[in-house]
């Protein structure tokens, strides 16, 4: 069973983000090798930044980056989420180009995307097949959307019962195809940080904290830890 969540309240969107930075940034100094799974969005955007600022106190010689989801669009286009995270984050820390693990978006079609990516997955991990005490991520970021979804799992969308794939496409949902991590990837991992933030956030924060289990959000079953940053106004009450 999947412990309640942890809930971490900030009292506006930039100490939320520092929040979320510092607590990357104390997990990954101790560490000793670190994938990190990186979600799209403002607010994670912002914390990116500030995990740069922080950059120097952190060995990036141990840190991996992953993506939960991408656009299957340039890795240069103003809508890619590699694109935001390499010029907030990426650009000004020395990381290894060998352990930034975008999701291939520059050739084939989204199918084939998602099973390269599940390839790279496979050779970080060391193995085809995901063992419940062994997990994939040190940490994972993840989003809320207004409908519930979390990564590029959509409600009503047939990546919602995928458990054997790593990835999948996710087409005819978004005017661009998508790739995203699956169940089981996104929950392999020690803490997953769901970043919220706003009060168009609210309601559908409140439902997935009473677990709600129309919401993918609410879906995820892991045997790490789920701590929730939000800002005030995402939080009911």
């Amino acid at each position: 069973m999947t412990p309640a969540p942890i809930v971490e309240v900030a009292g506006d969107a930039e100490t939320l983000a520092s929040r979320v930075a510092g607590f990357i940034a104390a997990r990954a100094s101790a560490s000793e090798r670190l994938g990190l799974c990186l979600s799209g969005g403002s607010t994670p955007e912002r914390a990116y930044e500030l995990l740069a600022d922080l950059g120097a106190s952190l060995d990036w010689r141990k840190v991996h980056l992953f993506w939960g989801d991408e656009r299957f669009v340039p890795a240069d286009h103003r809508d890619s989420n590699f694109r935001m995270a390499r010029e907030a984050l990426i650009d000004h820390v020395p990381i290894p180009s060998a352990q930034v693990h975008p999701i291939p978006t520059n050739s084939g079609s989204p199918e084939e995307a998602a099973g390269r990516y599940e390839e790279t997955l496979q050779d970080f991990y060391g193995g085809k097949m995901l063992d419940p005490e062994r997990p994939m991520f040190a940490m994972t970021l993840l989003g809320l959307g207004e409908d519930g979804h979390t990564a590029s799992l959509f409600p009503g969308t047939k990546a919602l019962d995928e458990r054997d794939a790593w990835a999948t496409s996710i087409v005819g949902v978004k005017p661009e195809p998508r790739i995203s991590l699956t169940y089981p990837a996104l929950q392999s991992s020690r803490v997953i940080l769901f970043v919220v933030s706003g009060a168009k956030k609210r309601d559908i924060l409140a439902r997935v904290l009473a677990n709600d289990m129309m919401l993918p959000a609410a879906r995820l079953a892991t045997r790490g830890t789920i701590r929730v940053f939000a800002d005030r106004a995402a939080i009911a009450g």
